[in-house]
């Protein structure tokens, strides 16, 4: 079952519905359909792990599979399944998520051991309603290594008709034995117009081409950006970096003031995501086009990023500083990678 409350997730967004709440699930069509395949062949597996980039809609994808799932073997109406599912109340759906703290106030940073405990006993009485159960774990990422072996017994023997959805933003961090316990389902960041689409259906209103953009194919991303109060500074940064050479070295220096001026800002955790996004897509490119200086340079342009960050937030450097220094790395790589294709 479902925990009730004003808040069922520990990142929910305001104004947002949560995953179970969404009206329709959109993009990752093709995964559904094989995973419904296995569902009328009688094959579904006991475990799945479903993974892919944080806001992609993993968590909309599982309880839309669910009330797949319970519409093919229950005796339920499938709107009345719809309804329960996001109310929370039907039987044979189990959820686990981060719990909110015994001072009712906030959640707790992990999935504990006692959690998982309690959620296996739930799962091993007797069932409530006719046809398969579901259990969605979101996210398996948020188990500490506890709770990730409590996990993995009922994993090994899942209780029959009984299928475990396991949400994953970083599967690498996973123990082996849980992932070759399940079918890897990996999705992706879907289109531009299915990001603007789920944006619309959830009744989105605004600079709608400016989240879009932003998301990248992950509309949660989409709807922080729409609570952004100007994404002028942010513009600025993907025209930078699109062509950092295009821009006097003074732009840069004033992209670097105006996103270190806080940094606790919505507006600075999505400038380092646009960053991170970009040299990703150097990287990719530089694999594809088979130059390996260029790819070395961009893949320790990444490692040069990832650790000034984790050094500045861990003893609370200067943050402009660090994007000054990672903006000058990412303007002389892209110099000497102009410079190594000119004849």
């Amino acid at each position: 079952m479902i925990a009730e409350g004003p808040d069922r997730e520990a990142d929910q967004l305001e104004n947002v519905p949560v995953p179970e709440s969404q009206p329709v699930l959109i993009g990752h069509g093709e995964a559904m359909d094989e995973l419904l395949a296995r569902l009328a062949a009688g094959r579904m597996p006991g475990g799945v792990l479903i993974h892919g980039p944080r806001g992609i809609g993993k968590a909309t994808f599982a309880f839309q599979l669910a009330r797949s799932v319970f519409a093919a073997t229950s005796d339920e109406d499938p709107a009345h399944i719809d309804a329960q599912v996001t109310s929370g109340s039907f039987p044979n759906l189990f959820v686990l998520r981060k719990a909110t703290r015994d001072t009712g106030k906030g959640f707790y940073t992990v999935i504990r051991v006692e959690e998982i405990r309690a959620f296996v006993d739930q799962l091993r009485k007797t069932r409530g309603r006719a046809g398969h159960r579901i259990a969605i774990i979101d996210a398996i990422d948020d188990c500490n290594a506890s709770s990730a072996n409590a996990l993995l017994k009922i994993l090994e023997e899942p209780p029959a008709d009984t299928t475990f959805l396991l949400v994953s933003h970083r599967p690498g961090s996973l123990l082996p034995t849980i992932r070759s316990r399940c079918v890897q389902v990996a999705l992706r960041p879907i289109s531009a117009d299915d990001t603007r689409r789920v944006l619309e259906a959830n009744g989105s209103e605004g600079e709608l081409d400016f989240a879009v953009a932003l998301a990248a194919g992950r509309p949660r991303r989409g709807f922080e950006a729409l609570k952004l109060a100007d994404g002028g500074t942010l513009d600025r940064l993907r025209n930078w970096l699109a062509d950092p050479g295009a821009t006097p070295p003074a732009a840069r220096l004033a992209l670097a003031d105006a996103l270190g001026a806080n940094r606790d800002s919505a507006e600075l955790r999505f400038a380092r995501d646009l960053i991170f996004d970009s040299i990703a897509a150097e990287a990719t490119d530089a694999a594809r086009s088979g130059d390996r200086r260029r790819l070395a340079s961009a893949n320790e342009l990444w490692e040069k990023a990832e650790l000034s960050l984790a050094d500045t937030d861990e003893y609370n450097l200067d943050m402009r500083q660090t994007l000054v220094a990672i903006l000058d790395a990412i303007w002389k790589h892209q110099q000497n990678s102009v410079a190594t294709v000119q004849p």
